[in-house]
């Protein structure tokens, strides 16, 4: 098994490499397609990543992915299963590919919200429309007795 290779992006502008030693990969018979031979082959794969003790990640970074990713964990452990294809040649690309993408969204830094402010046409519109509603309302009030 090869190291796992996380393409650059936002939070990680060099990528990430996660060392092979550092996963741990489990095989069972997955349900799904695969006629007879679903029954004989272990072609499920389940991918486990200990993100508390990765090297691939800096401080900076384990402190976002296991905040980003707590609902996933267990502990420190995210575990990725794929079973959609029928060889396990596919499924272990599959999960290393989900672990990829996971990995990478979970590294981006959010982009800061920049406050808007509404047009001075818009302010004018919007009070234009709430007095001709209360026009309308105050129209539709039966007349004081004088």
């Amino acid at each position: 098994m090869d190291d796992l290779h996380v393409s650059p992006g936002p939070g990680a502008p060099a990528g990430l490499t996660v060392p092979a030693a550092e996963l741990l990969e489990q095989f069972s018979r997955a349900s799904g397609p695969g006629g007879q031979g679903v029954n004989t082959t272990d072609s499920r794969v389940q991918l486990s990543l200990d993100l508390g003790t990765t090297t691939a990640l800096d401080d900076a970074q384990r402190a976002l992915v296991l905040d980003r990713l707590a609902p996933r964990l267990s502990g420190t452990v995210l575990t990725i299963s794929a079973a959609e294809h029928r060889s396990q040649r596919q499924n272990r690309a599959a999960a290393r590919e989900r672990l990829a993408e996971l990995l990478r969204e979970a590294v981006a830094l959010p982009t800061p919200r920049r406050p808007t402010r509404r047009t001075r046409g818009s302010q004018r519109r919007r009070l234009q429309d709430k007095r001709e509603r209360s026009a309308l309302k105050q129209d539709r009030r039966a007349p004081r007795p004088d």
